[in-house]
């Protein structure tokens, strides 16, 4: 862009030159544009936590699900072997 504006500035600016080093600039912010996208996809992956490449969120949650299941089977399984002994009590 400070080529753009040096060219501008001129009192003959070549048009060629001016339109070149425009679509030079046209192109780096279209790329620019196309990474800050990519960047903010997976961000809003990570931020609202999907599976996303390189992450292990997945197996985390089916992990700490498991547990959470375990740990609740445990509970019920302990309630129920107290009301057994109370109903085996003379």
């Amino acid at each position: 862009s400070g080529s753009v504006i040096l060219e501008l500035s001129k009192e003959k600016p070549q048009e060629r030159h001016l339109d070149r080093q425009a679509a030079q600039f046209g192109a780096a912010v279209a790329k620019v544009e196309a990474e800050l996208s990519a960047q903010i996809r997976y961000l809003t992956q990570v931020a609202t936590g999907q599976p996303h490449e390189g992450s292990s969120y997945a197996a985390r949650k089916s992990c700490q699900l498991a547990l959470n299941r375990l740990d609740y089977a445990r509970r019920r399984l302990g309630e129920l072997a107290r009301a057994c002994e109370a109903m085996l009590e003379p």
